[in-house]
């Protein structure tokens, strides 16, 4: 059994608990959110202990790992606060606001010799892993282009996605998704061209460039039209295709008239619990760092991020 104590307890937070749970490996123990009522309905439905203040949850001496499920603004404070009070620390995408918040949290744990890790499920999902697997194995010959879609009206989602205070947008929400997906199978782009659209100091879409060696990964992603999610790798040997790619557990390879549909283990819809049985055994096997996703995948995505922000002109000014 791996116990957790949870900073935050929206939306998210319930759905986690409720797939963890349900295991029998890990338990929420502690649970810590500015809204005291609330988070005391969150504990009452999980059995945790509701506490006032973020350093009591974190210190609960039953605490094995903290996950920090906050509004994007919060991270870095709340994995800063973990940090410093000693306990390893799994983190909500994206990871932070802005990059140099990340390398520092990331600096801080290696000074303190503790285990820090980014929960972002798309490394963890077996479909996304086979996608990794057939183009590392060159099963559609040499890439050359791709192009993901994550356009969805969710603007709506949750009231922290269009609040421009709690770091609300699609580029921390949604865009992190497709930019994570590029960067796991070829790295940091070559050249970064990204133009957006802003709207009440949110960004509602982005239409990026990624420039490679020999091809290019074109990324269209949207908080309010609602024209579906789509993922296409094509080499010359074959493509791949999944629609829903950051979170359906399904991926198909086409190559020579024939199609290979892989579907993984578990529920058609990635669940959190890849993720967490995952960290929890890095954890508890002592690692500082998951090898699953590396700390510098993770700063590398949020200076990629950076640089879109920059020239869209996206600005994280009035944060609460």
């Amino acid at each position: 059994m791996f116990n957790w104590c949870f900073i935050g307890a929206g939306k998210l937070a319930g759905i986690v608990a409720s797939q963890i749970q349900a295991t029998g490996r890990h338990k929420v123990v502690s649970c810590y959110t500015r809204n005291f009522e609330k988070c005391q309905q969150f504990c009452d439905e999980f059995g945790a202990k509701a506490y006032k203040t973020a350093e009591e949850a974190i210190n609960d001496p039953d605490v094995d790992g903290v996950y920090v499920v906050t509004t994007h603004n919060a991270h870095y404070r709340y994995v800063k606060l973990a940090l410093e009070l000693g306990k390893p620390v799994f983190n909500e995408k994206a990871f932070t606001v802005k990059a140099s918040e990340t390398d520092e949290l990331i600096n801080l744990s290696k000074e303190k010799g503790l285990y820090l890790a980014e929960a972002m499920w798309t490394w963890f999902c077996p479909a996304a892993n086979k996608v990794y697997d057939w183009v590392s194995a060159g099963e559609i010959g040499e890439v050359k282009k791709a192009r993901f879609s994550f356009r969805t009206n969710g603007i709506n989602y949750a009231p922290r996605v269009g609040d421009a205070k709690r770091a609300g947008g699609a580029l921390l929400d949604i865009t992190v998704y497709p930019i994570t997906y590029a960067y796991r199978l070829w790295g940091y782009p070559e050249k970064i061209e990204s133009i957006g659209i802003i709207e009440n100091g949110i960004d509602t879409s982005e239409e990026i460039i990624f420039t490679y060696k020999d091809f290019k990964v074109q990324i269209s992603v949207s908080l309010i039209d609602d024209d579906g999610e789509q993922m296409t790798i094509t080499g010359t040997k074959g493509t791949i295709s999944a629609p829903y790619y950051h979170f359906k557990n399904f991926v198909t390879l086409s190559k020579e008239g024939e199609n290979v549909n892989f579907s993984g283990p578990g529920p058609e819809d990635n669940s959190y619990v890849d993720e967490f049985d995952t960290v929890a055994m890095e954890i508890k096997n002592g690692l500082k760092e998951s090898e699953v996703v590396p700390l510098k995948a993770t700063s590398d995505v949020m200076h990629i991020m950076d640089v879109i922000g920059e020239q869209i002109g996206l600005v994280y000014d009035d944060l609460e």
